[in-house]
C-alpha cells in the first residue's frame, strides 16, 4: 500500500518525538505488574471455612507446609487451626500447638486442664490469609513486592521483597511472617500456583471433612459461592474495614 506525503510526514514526526523523549519517560513493568495485567477480571477468588465441620485434625496445616516449602518444624506456617474452649465463667481459652500441624492430642490448653462440667462449648477455627479487598499490606509495601492481582489474591514477589517487615506489622490478622530460609515476607496465597492451573489449594484437597472450600465469587453458579450468598456467614475482625474474602460458617462470637 502506498503512503501519501502526509502519512510519511506524520510517521517522521512520531519517530522524531519518540527519539527525543527522555529515558525517564519509559518504564519497564515489574514482574508483579505483568502478573496483575494478565489476571482474569471475571474471576474473584473467595474461601469458605465451615467451623462446624472442622475436627482439628491438622491435615490442612501439614499439607500446606509440604506444598509451599515452609520448613516443617519451624514455628511459622501459612495456615493454622485454633482450639477454643469456653467455660461457664465466660472465659475463652485458646491454643494452637505447632499450629495444629499434628492435631490436638493433649486435652489441656497450655498445661491447664478443664473439668468437662465447667466447659460450655469447644470448637476449632482454621485461619489463613483473608485476601482482603482492601489489603493494608499492599498499601504499606514500599517496593511493590506485595501486590494484588485482579482476581483478588495478594501475592509476594520474593525477588522484590527487602524484608522491611512493614506488611507484617500492617496485617491485623497476624497471617504474615518472615520465611526462615528465604528471609522475606511470607503468607498464604490460596496456593495460587495450583488454583491458576485448575487445582484446589493443598489445604482444601487435604481436608477429609470438607471444612475448607474455594470458589469464584463472581460466578453465581459456583456451588460454594451460592452457599456464601444464601447462608449466614461471617468474617473475622470486620471492624478493620479490610473486606476479608474468607468467609466462615458457624463463627462464634468468641473467636479473636
Amino acid at each position: 500500500m502506498r503512503c501519501s506525503r502526509r502519512d510519511l510526514l506524520a510517521m517522521a514526526l512520531t519517530t522524531t518525538a519518540a527519539a527525543i523523549l527522555p529515558v525517564t519517560a519509559f518504564r519497564f513493568l515489574s514482574q508483579a505488574e505483568v502478573k496483575v495485567a494478565l489476571a482474569d477480571p471475571a474471576l474473584r477468588w473467595g474461601f469458605l471455612v465451615d467451623t462446624e465441620k472442622c475436627v482439628g485434625c491438622g491435615l490442612c496445616v501439614k499439607a500446606c507446609k509440604l506444598e509451599n516449602e515452609t520448613p516443617y518444624d519451624a514455628p511459622v506456617t501459612r495456615t493454622w487451626v485454633e482450639r477454643y474452649i469456653i467455660t461457664k465463667d465466660d472465659q475463652t481459652h485458646i491454643d494452637s500447638p505447632r499450629a495444629a500441624r499434628d492435631g490436638f492430642t493433649d486435652p489441656r490448653i497450655r498445661g491447664e486442664a478443664f473439668d468437662p462440667a465447667e466447659v460450655t462449648k469447644s470448637f476449632f477455627v482454621p485461619k489463613l490469609c483473608n485476601q482482603c479487598d482492601s489489603p493494608p499490606c499492599v498499601q504499606v509495601c514500599p517496593v511493590g513486592a506485595t501486590y494484588q492481582t485482579l482476581d483478588g489474591v495478594v501475592l509476594i514477589d520474593r525477588k522484590w521483597c527487602i524484608g522491611c517487615g512493614y506488611c507484617i506489622m500492617a496485617c491485623p490478622y497476624g497471617v504474615r511472617f518472615f520465611h526462615p530460609v528465604h528471609k522475606v515476607a511470607e503468607k498464604c496465597n490460596f496456593c495460587y500456583h495450583r488454583i491458576s492451573q485448575g487445582l484446589k489449594p493443598a489445604c482444601v484437597q487435604a481436608c477429609p471433612f470438607g471444612a475448607r472450600e474455594i470458589c469464584n465469587l463472581k460466578d453465581a453458579n459456583d456451588p460454594i459461592t451460592r452457599i456464601i450468598m444464601t447462608q449466614r456467614v461471617a468474617v473475622t475482625k470486620d471492624e478493620y474495614g479490610t473486606k476479608p474474602q474468607v468467609f466462615y460458617i458457624g463463627l462464634d462470637r468468641n473467636v479473636r
